[in-house]
């Protein structure tokens, strides 16, 4: 069996593909534009967990590879290591220790010993989590009880608003789990988070595909009016569809300044359909809270203008590939998954049923200290 040829990537290759998987590419996307495959991409992203590693610089300090290199001439010509000193500027024992740690004057090489230089300069900063132990056995339990980072960070803002060494922030402990060379948070952990995914995605990454969510008259979420954004008035909604087994659907509401969860049964993804759900839900509330929805380019939102003209409310859409812009419902979707799991069939729930859906309450922002241990205490 032929051996496959192994796929180096140059640091100016690497650099693209991580600017592209920020921007939300998928892998596949990434591998055509270097005619290679997607697997090549992931052992990229993988290591770090699909978060970008920090660009090292160098200190401008320390000796660079043209002062090596003057060095290295320096001593060729048989020069003392005082007057090559005063040509560079440089303190005789920083040319001393130079010389000493790098092979004396006889072995000494300007580049191999600028690159033994960058080898020793890296010190990676242990995370908080390696170093507290109670702190990390504390975010390590909170975990396994299918808690959120968010949720964690904010209940230990709450719990230790005066100890900090017992608080930390949800974005280390997102990456100590999906950096798993740090060797902090076990991996068995990422099964307990909403999203089953290995690495982490760009928030720019959408599912839509090409040619899907190209809708008529649609008025960009850009014109939506300034109360929507700040969440000083209620009823404002961002809505969208979750699906499960069988081409079952559930539609999503969520209200931006309560974060009151409003789910619609229906039959399929139809536009009348959807529509026609969207509509019976928003008659049912009265006039003040029903001021405008926000959508994102799924077609199932086509005849949008039906549901304006009978419910008086505005719908705006998010820009393509920006599922971002309406963030309170894409997070509303990630809890309601951990008790709707992709591959269930939404169609043995019932409408006329409610207490068959779990009532999910949103998660709680970062530093607000809530936190729930089971869906029986929300």
């Amino acid at each position: 069996m032929k051996q496959r040829k192994r796929i180096y990537y140059s640091s100016e290759q690497r650099a693209e593909i991580w600017d592209r998987w920020r921007r939300g590419e998928s892998m596949s996307s990434i591998g055509r534009r270097f005619d290679r495959e997607s697997s090549s991409v992931f052992s990229v992203l993988s290591p770090s967990g699909g978060i970008r590693p920090v660009e090292r610089r160098r200190s401008m300090r320390v000796l660079s590879l043209a002062e090596r290199e003057e060095i290295s001439r320096g001593l060729v010509a048989g020069r003392s290591l005082r007057a090559i000193a005063v040509q560079l500027g440089r303190a005789p024992s920083t040319i001393s220790r130079e010389v000493e740690r790098n092979g004396d004057r006889a072995a000494y090489r300007a580049t191999v010993s600028d690159q033994a230089a960058w080898s020793r300069a890296l010190r990676p900063k242990p995370c908080k989590l390696a170093c507290h132990p109670r702190l990390r056995a504390t975010v390590s339990a909170k975990l396994r009880r299918n808690w959120s980072a968010e949720q964690v960070a904010g209940w230990l803002g709450c719990r230790f608003p005066d100890e900090e060494q017992q608080r930390v922030s949800h974005e280390t402990i997102y990456k100590s789990l999906y950096i798993q060379a740090r060797g902090v948070l076990k991996k068995e952990l990422l099964e307990h988070l909403r999203a089953k995914r290995t690495i982490r995605r760009s928030r720019h990454a959408s599912l839509k595909r090409d040619g899907l969510g190209q809708i008529r008259d649609a008025v960009s979420i850009s014109e939506r009016p300034a109360e929507v954004a700040d969440r000083a008035v209620p009823g404002h909604w961002e809505g969208d569809l979750i699906s499960g087994a069988r081409g079952s659907h559930v539609v999503t509401l969520v209200e931006r300044q309560s974060r009151y969860v409003i789910l619609a049964k229906v039959a399929n993804k139809q536009t009348a359909t959807v529509v026609s759900a969207l509509i019976g839900q928003a008659r049912k509330l009265p006039a003040d809270l029903r001021r405008s929805l926000t959508w994102d380019r799924g077609k199932e939102l086509a005849d949008h203008r039906r549901f304006t003209l009978a419910t008086d409310v505005e719908v705006y859409f998010c820009d393509p590939h920006s599922p971002w812009q309406r963030g309170t419902n894409e997070n509303t979707n990630r809890l309601l998954r951990q008790y709707l799991p992709h591959g269930i069939d939404l169609s043995t729930f019932s409408q006329k049923r409610p207490s068959r859906l779990i009532c999910v309450f949103p998660e709680p922002a970062v530093g607000s200290g809530a936190g729930y241990d089971t869906p029986s205490q929300r």
